[in-house]
């Protein structure tokens, strides 16, 4: 059966409903929003998406809706709509019906963005700018939108719906974990495909982790400045299609990779996190293309400035920010959020710059109609939701200000973590809190410890192998003369700008990221790690490989078969498997030192290296670089305790610690200077040395006392 009957039946008046191009078996019923298009028109294209064959207007406009049924219209028929209307920038209305448009609920993407000048809604060398009018067509430099239909057999999946207090997430890319991975086939590596292999799944598993967070799989768009350059948009915060995958991750060519991935993955345990952007669009500022929103209706998709409606509001720092207070813009966002919940069965979604998500016209605010149609969404509010708490406009800084039931990603955690193990003074409060889930920014409203996403290291910034070999960024190969990322990375090369031959740096550097990750993974709050951390991934000392498809990003798994990698991985581990066994490491509530066991012991205490319990003197003084913290839970059956005691020496000598009483029989179960020593070493009469720059965890089970 051919994609498309020609010559066209006659259109039909179809549904304002579902959006977007939906098969029944006869044909395809087209729906797409615009409030202030005067007329409508689908374009229809050969198989090779050269040729527009047949076009005809969509008849009819329900509720700002048009929409029409087009008999004979098949899965695989290649499309895209015209939009007519008033081009008058001034009052931002940019419709130019010499612009290809993308349908935003596209399920499928044939072909690619071409480049040209063509594909801007004005005269790019005009004087005067984007009040200029182009008459070129952009279809031949458009990818073509594809009716779909999904066949796809979910028989026998399950999500695996682990709770929050158990959740440790890999943050990863899907094209850089598999590119230098031999153990999958050269043509699935970077994809899917790649992702499902048996080997990489079995990797996850023995590693301890139980979700991965992939950075966005949207279809994107390559930014033309990086193209120019030979560089890509690798990231992939740049979204084209918010109902799409990204082409480059499927092997096959099929969606269908996908959802065998998310299954599989399932299968081991593990859920899948998208790592997803909806607060712009890859169409830029007001100068950048027009390939959908923009030339559909600018002034419903987009927030302008309400004085100059010429100019795009830029909160999010890319050129546009999308328009959530639109009722028909924040249902294409639910839309999407549910399509890939029920068509792909992920498990939850990071929210990039989920600040702009949340506000309205008058600034950010956590009852925001986005926030109150995620948390009340039966499919939605049921998978894991986490913000980015932040973004470039007024009052962008939101971290603790979420509603309940979004956890999100704490740079405070980040930034104290990183300055305490780099020996900075004054840190032993802040350290201490972040220990204890933050609880200082997310311990209100009834909101759990989980609340705070932990992390040390992310996709943005310093690997943690480069954190500790690097006083400054490295990133020429960006193009940018070193000017792009932060300046501000709170770390430290231990002696040496880059990789060190000094075994006494190497050693002190092994020590330092064994004691981050042990702080990482022994905090409450919910851990998230950089994928390659485990084995000491390097990007060069590059903060901010956004544009890097190369060595620089990818994974280098031969580090797994060196000496350090083999240690860091199985100590890594070891961190995970701790957090998981023993109580209290992990808590679904916030712990308190006033809240006591039966045995009128506190379930949290804090001392210094003397076992004696800390002041407030003792908090205040600044010099201190010692701490331990005793957490204890009491046993359902009466009489027994169980606990761990968390011991910190972030100063640049060995130091030894008197064990706080009452005496327990400790036992040894992570040492991050000595990573392979066997877990059955005991304190000797309560006293225990701790390495410099490193940490030790101590354990008890069952005590009677």
């Amino acid at each position: 059966m051919a994609p498309l009957t020609l010559p066209l039946a006659p259109v039909q008046s179809g549904s304002p409903y579902p959006l977007g191009a939906t098969y029944d078996g006869d044909g395809t019923n087209f729906a797409v929003f615009s409030a202030n298009a005067a007329k409508m028109e689908i374009c229809f294209f050969d198989p090779t998406g050269r040729h527009e064959v047949a076009r005809v207007p969509l008849p009819h406009c329900t509720n700002e809706i048009w929409h029409g049924y087009v008999p004979g219209a098949h899965p695989g028929t290649l499309y895209g709509f015209r939009a007519y209307g008033p081009y008058q920038p001034e009052s931002g209305h940019r419709f130019n019906p010499n612009k290809l448009l993308l349908d935003p609920y596209a399920r499928r993407l044939h072909g690619n963005v071409r480049w040209t000048d063509s594909l801007y809604g004005y005269r790019i060398n005009s004087p005067r700018m984007d009040l200029s009018f182009d008459h070129r067509d952009s279809a031949p430099a458009m990818p073509k939108c594809v009716v779909t239909e999904s066949t796809f057999n979910w028989h026998g999946d399950a999500h695996p719906r682990v709770p929050w207090e158990k959740t440790v997430i890999y943050e990863t890319h899907v094209r850089g974990l598999t590119m230098r991975l031999d153990k999958v086939p050269e043509n699935e590596r970077g994809t899917f495909a790649g992702l499902a292999n048996p080997w990489v799944i079995d990797y996850l598993s023995r590693l301890g982790v139980t979700a991965v967070e992939l950075l966005p799989v949207h279809a994107i768009l390559h930014d033309r400045r990086l193209v120019n350059h030979g560089l890509v948009n690798y990231w992939g915060y740049n979204t084209l299609s918010f109902f799409t995958p990204e082409p480059r991750y499927l092997a096959s060519g099929s969606a269908d990779e996908m959802r065998r991935a998310v299954r599989q993955l399932h299968a081991a345990g593990i859920e899948v996190i998208l790592d997803v952007v909806y607060n712009h669009t890859c169409e830029e500022s007001e100068l950048g293309p027009t390939l959908c929103f923009r030339g559909l209706d600018n002034a419903s998709y987009y927030r302008l400035n309400r004085d100059y409606p010429r100019h795009h509001i830029n909160d999010t720092g890319c050129g546009n920010t999308v328009n959530m207070t639109h009722p028909r813009v924040l249902q294409m966002v639910m839309d999407s959020l549910r399509y890939w919940v029920q068509e792909f069965h992920v498990d939850g979604f990071r929210f990039d710059l989920g600040v702009t998500l949340g506000r309205e016209s008058y600034g950010f605010d956590p009852s925001a109609g986005f926030f109150d149609a995620l948390l009340q969404d039966p499919v939605l509010a049921r998978v894991k939701l986490i913000s980015e708490p932040w973004d470039v406009g007024p009052g962008g800084y939101q971290v603790g200000n979420h509603p309940p039931g979004i956890a999100e990603w704490n740079d405070r955690f980040r930034d104290d973590v990183r300055r305490f193990w780099r020996g900075d003074s004054g840190m032993r409060g802040s350290v201490a809190s972040r220990l204890m889930g933050s609880a200082d920014l997310f311990n209100h409203r009834r909101r759990r410890s989980w609340s705070s996403v932990n992390f040390v290291t992310a996709h943005d910034g310093f690997t943690l192998q480069d954190l500790v070999s690097y006083d400054r960024k490295h990133n020429e190969a960006n193009l940018e003369d070193n000017r792009d990322g932060t300046d501000e990375n709170r770390s430290s090369n231990w002696g040496v700008e880059g990789p060190a031959p000094d075994p006494e740096i190497r050693s002190t550097r092994e020590r330092v990221k064994r004691a981050m990750l042990m702080t990482l993974l022994l905090s409450h709050g919910t851990p998230m790690m950089l994928g390659g951390d485990e084995m000491g991934r390097t990007q060069g000392g590059n903060n901010n490989p956004y544009c890097q498809d190369s060595e620089i990003s990818w994974f280098d798994w031969s580090l797994i078969e060196t000496e350090e990698g083999r240690i860091l991985l199985d100590f890594t581990r070891r961190c995970i498997a701790a957090r998981r066994t023993v109580p209290r490491l992990r808590s679904t509530r916030f712990l308190a030192a006033n809240l006591r066991t039966l045995h009128r012991i506190p379930e949290i205490s804090w001392f210094d290296e003397t076992g004696t319990e800390m002041t407030q003197e003792r908090w205040n003084f600044i010099e201190g670089r010692l701490l331990a913290l005793r957490r204890i839970g009491q046993e359902l059956r009466a009489g027994k305790l169980s606990a761990s005691l968390l011991l910190l020496n972030a100063s640049s000598k060995d130091r030894e610690f008197i064990l706080p009483k009452p005496h327990l029989p400790w036992q040894v179960a992570l040492d991050a200077a000595n990573p392979a020593t066997d877990c059955d070493r005991t304190p000797a009469e309560g006293r225990l040395n701790v390495a410099a720059h490193s940490a030790v965890l101590l354990v008890t089970d069952n005590v009677i006392i």
